[in-house]
């Protein structure tokens, strides 16, 4: 008996690498949800009719239709064209399954990863999706895409076609755990449409060559944009696609701002709104259509990391090198008077970089946070292990005197002092900054901020930029205070390199607007990134969490738990509701009957 047990062990270790058990999902903890012989996702309806257009809002502009690179703004829906080697579920936290792949093999130390290629897998002239494509659209993205992709795919060391249809990638690091479903994530270009055009340029070619589920239909540069679906596409009919990509087409058009939009919707212009400004929901949805039905309201729960939406300083600014400043002007903040006179009390007070989770650090460490967090005694704020972090607060009457004081306590401890009621430092350098944005429904917001910062003696402004000098200015880290969001999942880990790390402080386009460079938040970042179980990985984000928080990086703002959506009462949904995703475009379908109804109603409003 023994012996047999050894053979089968020495006959278990002569297979090749690539011979380890090939599955059709891959979870980041555990094992995936769905089995291999699954039929179509929960949260579809398999059986949805095929039809109908879905006219949806962009605002701003576009001048690309490559969502890849830093240059350009790209068109909403873009990533349509595309596939990628697994695709990602809506109801587990982090779990893949095959998509042009047909199956995925892990080594037993991550060490590597394979996909084998589904032989029905084309491009959309009919050509074969084979290694070589995998292969030059993970080298063209790291070399010429995004500079977030360097970092993703920093520790891929080898790329190889290990079969006919397999691809095999070598880590240099093998307990970076999440590396696997990071490839799994990999666009897949053309080869052969790429070769000789310039990748890292903007393009607005239509005859793009790809494999998604959509083509361009029509396109008007900067104004709409049509994605046409693909009536013989190969993937229609595959258990992770089965139910999704419903719509004939998906049509685009482009607003100035979210007000001209709205006014739009209301017009009957297009079909589905996301609203994010409480200020619209609460009081602008009082209309015709509305009171009569045809425009449906819905509020949807969602489960997911509402991440840090904030005032961003950007730390490359002498100003903003003292964390006493950057805690000081969070004393400005009114949000309590805002949120009651701006926004009718819809939102809730960020204070987490991962609120509404699991992942969001509250009261003080515990002993697993302690056992992480000790060994930086000394590097780390001391507040970090003595007092839960809390946001200032008032009573919304908009007497915030005491927040004032205290700003002015840290401000002068910082060397900042009031001179004729202006705020200066030693040199009598006055105390001045810009805070730029894109988006004018931020001002009824940041005005009274403003007041609060006169009030303590600082010189701000807010400017509102248009969205392409807005998104140069973030890429070229041009700007002294900007307003963005930080966005989390529930499996956080390489991208927090692109957000936190002292490596991507200074290159151009990177995510790290703040300019972190802190050798704590690094090795927070990297025991993150090599985490083991769940457990370990909510510990270490808390951790994490924290270190961000004490150091005072932003001025949080702002969330709300739920989805706010609009629309023309002329969709059909599934039954069940994807707990970490929102399905509008990929998952909802035209219902004939009502599309009628409404198509009458929108045409005698026009």
């Amino acid at each position: 008996m023994k012996r047999t047990l050894w053979l089968v062990l020495l006959a278990l270790l002569a297979l090749p690498a690539h011979a380890q058990q090939a599955n059709n999902g891959l979870a980041l903890h555990g094992a995936p949800k769905y089995p291999a012989d699954f039929q179509h996702f929960e949260y579809v309806n398999p059986d949805a009719p095929k039809g109908g257009q879905i006219r949806l809002e962009g605002l701003g502009t576009f001048d690309t239709i490559n969502p890849f690179t830093l240059k350009g703004v790209s068109a909403d829906g873009a990533g349509a064209l595309f596939e990628t080697l697994m695709i990602r579920s809506l109801d587990e936290p982090f779990s893949q399954y095959g998509w042009v792949a047909e199956t995925v093999t892990v080594a037993p130390d991550r060490g590597w990863v394979s996909y084998k290629l589904r032989p029905e897998a084309k491009f959309w002239d009919g050509s074969p999706i084979t290694p070589d494509d995998v292969i030059f659209s993970f080298e063209t993205l790291r070399d010429k895409g995004h500079p977030s992709y360097r970092s993703y795919y920093k520790d891929v060391v080898k790329a190889e076609k290990i079969g006919d249809r397999e691809v095999k990638f070598t880590f240099k690091d093998t307990t970076n755990t999440e590396l696997p479903l990071i490839m799994g994530e990999l666009p897949v270009l053309s080869k052969k449409y790429w070769t000789g055009k310039d990748f890292g340029a903007t393009t607005l070619d239509a005859s793009i060559m790809s494999s998604g589920p959509y083509k361009i239909g029509d396109l008007q540069q900067g104004r709409s944009i049509t994605f046409a679906r693909v009536k013989d596409w190969w993937a229609k009919d595959l258990p992770v696609n089965k139910g999704r990509y419903n719509y004939d087409s998906i049509h685009y058009d482009y607003y100035r701002d979210a007000t001209v939009a709205l006014e739009a919707f209301f017009a009957g212009r297009y079909d589905y709104r996301f609203e994010n400004i409480a200020k619209h929901w609460a009081l602008d949805y009082n209309t015709p259509a509305v009171k009569q039905g045809l425009i449906k309201r819905q509020e949807l729960k969602n489960e997911l990391p509402a991440g840090m939406q904030a005032f961003v300083f950007n730390t490359r600014r002498d100003i903003f090198k003292d964390p006493r400043v950057r805690e000081a002007l969070g004393y400005a903040f009114d949000f309590e008077w805002s949120n009651k006179n701006a926004a009718y009390g819809a939102y809730t007070r960020t204070k987490s970089y991962f609120d509404n989770s699991e992942l969001a650090a509250t009261g003080l460490p515990s002993p697993a946070e302690l056992k992480i967090l000790e060994p930086f005694k000394g590097k780390i704020p001391d507040a970090v292990f003595t007092q839960e972090f809390k946001v200032p607060t008032t009573d919304g009457s908009g007497d915030n005197r005491e927040n004032m004081r205290k700003a002015t306590e840290l401000l002068k401890a910082a060397g900042w002092n009031l001179k004729d009621g202006k705020l200066v430092n030693a040199e009598g350098k006055p105390f001045t900054f810009e805070i730029i944005d894109a988006e004018p429904m931020f001002e009824r917001w940041v005005q009274p901020f403003l007041r609060n910062l006169e009030r303590l003696g600082v010189q701000a402004t807010f400017r509102i930029v248009d969205t392409a000098q807005m998104q140069n200015r973030l890429d070229d880290f041009d700007f002294d205070m900007t307003i963005t969001v930080f966005g989390e999942s529930l499996s956080p880990g390489n991208e927090q390199y692109d957000y936190w790390a002292s490596n991507k402080a200074d290159v151009k386009g990177s995510r790290n607007l703040i300019g972190v460079r802190d050798p704590v938040v690094d090795a927070l970042i990297d025991k993150l990134v090599h985490v083991n179980s769940r457990e370990d990985l909510v510990t270490i984000t808390h951790a994490l969490d924290r270190v961000l928080l004490w150091n005072y990086y932003v001025i949080p703002q702002w969330h709300i738990g739920t989805y706010r959506i609009a629309y023309w009462d002329m969709f059909a949904q599934p039954a069940i509701a994807p707990k970490y995703g929102l399905e509008v475009v990929d998952g909802w379908w035209i219902d004939p009957a009502k599309a009628a109804k409404i198509f009458d109603v929108q045409k005698r409003n026009r």
